[in-house]
């Protein structure tokens, strides 16, 4: 049985179709169209939430990448600048679970 953290922090197959449709079918970092709507922005070890407003599609080269720290910082600017432009009200404070 999964905690209630692992529950929030799973990508549903409704977030990822959204993800999907508004990243274009493709890599927001290089516009690979090899690519899934599977990377959170806030890590899932940090907490981070499998909601729209936290997850981007990424080909693998650049997820791995963004997850193995070689290019994260320009990723990781990359994509919020990204995030932003498609959330107005986007806040990075609000994709992570919170307990209380």
């Amino acid at each position: 049985m999964k905690s209630k953290r692992a529950k929030a922090c799973d990508i549903s197959k409704k977030v990822k179709d959204i993800v999907w449709k508004r990243d274009g079918g493709k890599c927001i970092v290089c516009g690979n169209h090899e690519a899934m709507p599977n990377s959170h922005f806030i890590r899932r070890s940090q907490g981070g939430l499998g909601i729209e407003e936290n997850i981007v599609t990424m080909c693998h080269r650049c997820h791995m990448m963004y997850d193995q720290g070689i290019d994260r910082k320009a990723i990781e600017a990359h994509t919020e600048r990204y995030l932003k432009s498609k959330y107005p009200d986007w806040d990075r404070n609000n994709l992570t679970y919170k307990k209380w």
